[in-house]
């Protein structure tokens, strides 16, 4: 098993990276940083020019939803194993997770029924363990 840390480009990454580094050591369980480009980003990426003549292709989506997770991870390394992961859809899919660390914003009721919570949608769809780490 492993544990999943869940980032975003938000200054919260670097504590959730940072709690589910800590909690991966004290597991003797790898890392998988993950980063998940929601549907509505995807088609926002294809539409502002990752590829302005063309279709974009699903491993360019990939690619874009990794470098953020390749940002977080040079700015603030780990001492743990570590996976790096972009992916695409459902943030709820838990990679046969033991727990998964998220970071979740804060928001008025209006703006989690307008915009989602991508935390929410984690802790509603997912079996596993959930470790909340709110910012400072």
């Amino acid at each position: 098993m492993v544990i999943v840390a869940a980032v975003d480009r938000s200054k919260r990454a670097s504590d959730v990276l940072k709690q589910a580094a800590a909690l991966a050591d004290q597991l003797g369980e790898t890392l998988h940083v993950v980063h998940v480009m929601t549907r509505s980003e995807a088609i926002d990426a294809e539409t502002t020019g990752i590829s302005k003549d063309e279709g974009v292709e699903i491993s360019e989506l990939r690619a874009v939803a990794a470098s953020v997770v390749t940002d977080l991870l040079e700015e603030h390394p780990v001492a743990v194993e570590t996976t790096e992961i972009g992916r695409i859809g459902d943030p709820a899919d838990d990679h046969d997770a033991r727990y998964i660390v998220v970071g979740p914003r804060r928001r008025s009721q209006t703006g989690k029924m307008l915009f989602g919570s991508v935390a929410q949608s984690i802790l509603l769809n997912t079996n596993r363990p959930v470790v909340s780490v709110l910012g400072q």
